[in-house]
């Protein structure tokens, strides 16, 4: 393709978005002339446009008006995208890698203000299974989805645990305000938290975080299991197999400068 002829296709697709975005806002079926005005374009150059728009789908002409609207075409293309660049979609398949590696439940969960949400979850196939379910609400002092909150998240996540006592789920929940910020500070430093017993007993978690395009806290990933197979203190391999999860979702979601 020669410079000028690149040069009209380029014109002729910015034409075709300017008319669209024209269009976009518009509660009635638009005039040719009208749009050509708004415009500032040819009518001739406007009815050409639009007809290429209404061969693709994207406008349709009222036959007996003979005025154009958008479609829901664009609306669909739109979904579409959305649909398929959601953290969900981004981590499912990150997220069933890591159950086969490690043979653990994995959860996924995003920050709220009241703690951190579970939103998907791909489990094992085990005798004994993990009872948390997409949409549950982890706190933030008792979970290891929490303390890395704490450590990335929003500063107003600190608010309400350092103004109210800290509920205990458990008998090693931990209550203590300082030693929840040792906790938090050795999180921020290793990059991944956990939480062994303090929200189910006999249940202990592995958690990392996960960042999108503006390096922003916006998600964790996790394995669970019992104690017996996520200690206390977790196994290197456990915590590199989810740290590496969290920044290859981190990746795939556009962030640039991994923090930890």
């Amino acid at each position: 393709m020669s410079e000028s002829s690149s040069k009209t296709t380029n014109q002729s697709t910015e034409a075709a978005f300017r008319i669209i975005e024209e269009m976009a806002p518009m509660s009635e079926a638009a005039r040719v002339t009208d749009l050509a005005r708004r415009l500032g374009m040819p009518r001739a150059r406007v009815y050409r446009y639009l007809q290429t728009l209404c061969s693709l789908g994207y406008v349709r002409q009222d036959p007996e008006s003979e005025r154009y609207r958008l479609t829901l075409k664009l609306f669909h293309v739109g979904q579409a995208i959305a649909d398929g660049t959601q953290l969900t979609s981004t981590a499912r398949p990150i997220m069933a890698q890591l159950r086969d590696q490690t043979g653990q439940t994995t959860t996924l969960s995003i920050p709220e203000d009241g703690g951190m949400r579970v939103v998907d979850i791909v489990r094992v196939d085990s005798p004994v299974q993990i009872i948390t379910k997409p949409g549950a609400l982890l706190s933030f002092h008792a979970s290891a989805q929490g303390k890395l909150a704490l450590a990335f998240g929003r500063p107003e996540f600190w608010n309400a645990l350092e103004t109210s006592p800290l509920i205990a789920y458990s008998p090693v929940t931990t209550v203590d305000i300082d030693r929840l910020k040792d906790e938090v500070a050795r999180a921020r430093q290793t990059g991944w938290a956990v939480a062994p017993e303090e929200t189910l007993r006999g249940v202990n978690a592995i958690s990392a975080p996960i960042f999108d395009l503006e390096n922003m806290f916006v998600a964790t990933i996790t394995i669970a299991g019992s104690v017996q197979d996520i200690k206390p203190k977790p196994s290197a391999a456990q915590c590199a197999a989810v740290t590496q999860a969290a920044r290859t979702i981190s990746a795939d979601l556009g962030c640039t400068e991994y923090p930890i």
